[in-house]
């Protein structure tokens, strides 16, 4: 069955018809989440959350739209809130007087990606800003056009550009080198 035919069911509310659509586009939301989040926990709560909005949301959806940038928006969207949730919570903890000494153990993802050039990447990828990292991951990572990205980002293609074009060249400083597009998109998570 394809997407417009499951979208027309799920907006009757088949729940199977809807899962469908998750089993399409569940990868490309968690990437995106896993991008902001830098957490395969955090990200998969996060795109479950994104599912149950566009799940609750499906009426508002626009038929005939692009399904996949719409639920991406959600995704980002969500992803971005628990990353202020969670900077909230940090400060909280840190106001507590935290006892210092908890060290810097990699992360489980940070474990997992072989290649060092690759974890170079994805380190200078998560110190940048959240809005840079955002269109850096759609892009590169999740492979979205600029009008897939302005329609999930809710801007103009225009501020899509000069976005990424600001980004990259943060990236590239973060790096300390020229990274071209070839590096990007030959990465992968």
């Amino acid at each position: 069955m394809d997407e417009a035919a499951l979208i027309v069911l799920a907006r009757g509310g088949d729940g199977e018809a809807f899962g469908g659509l998750v089993e399409l586009h569940q990868e490309a939301v968690f990437r995106a989440a896993f991008v902001i989040t830098g957490s395969s926990d955090a990200a998969r709560d996060v795109a479950q959350d994104a599912f149950v909005t566009a799940f609750a949301h499906l009426p508002r959806f626009r038929a005939g739209a692009p399904f996949r940038p719409w639920v991406l928006r959600i995704g980002v969207n969500a992803a971005l809130n628990h990353q202020k949730s969670e900077a909230r919570r940090r400060r909280r903890e840190r106001t507590v007087a935290l006892e210092p000494g908890s060290g810097s153990e990699p992360s489980v993802e940070q474990i997992v990606l072989s290649s060092e050039r690759h974890r170079d990447l994805l380190d200078a990828i998560g110190r940048l800003s959240l809005d840079d990292r955002t269109v850096v991951a759609m892009r590169y990572l999740l492979d979205l056009d600029e009008i897939e990205m302005a329609t999930a980002l809710g801007c103009p293609r225009g501020t899509v550009k000069s976005r990424l074009s600001r980004a990259l060249k943060r990236l590239r400083a973060e790096l300390g080198e020229g990274v071209g597009e070839t590096q990007l998109v030959g990465s992968q998570l």
